[in-house]
């Protein structure tokens, strides 16, 4: 697959919530997935780190209220997908609205890095 390929392939998987088949068709073994500074869990790698994270992602959240995933903006290796979320997490008292944007570097057909930069309000 090139870019342009992968990149519309994950926007697909991710607004049908197939993520598990996101890590095992586009992503490298290797990845590398950062979040923003001072985030739990701010740098994985690999596989099974990634599904770690994923997990206590799951443990944190009690209900995805709504999610908007926008189509993506390619640029030489890399892609950027614009992401809203509005999810209240576990305990507290209200809902929390995302506004994310997402970047991906592809090499050799796969996603080898992702990095998320968000706020919360």
């Amino acid at each position: 697959m090139n870019i342009e390929q992968i990149a519309h392939r994950l926007v697909e998987l991710c607004r049908a919530g197939d993520f598990g088949t996101c890590y095992q068709e586009l992503y490298s073994p290797d990845i590398i997935s950062l979040e923003p500074e001072g985030s739990p869990m701010q740098m994985v790698q690999g596989f099974d780190a990634l599904k770690k994270k994923g997990e206590e992602w799951n443990k944190m959240v009690e209900t995805v209220n709504g999610s908007e995933i926008g189509d993506p903006v390619i640029g030489g290796d890399y892609f950027a997908i614009p992401w809203k979320m509005n999810v209240t997490f576990k305990g507290a008292p209200g809902p929390t609205k995302m506004d994310e944007i997402c970047v991906y570097e592809v090499k050799d057909g796969k996603i080898v890095k992702e990095q998320f930069f968000y706020n919360q309000s």
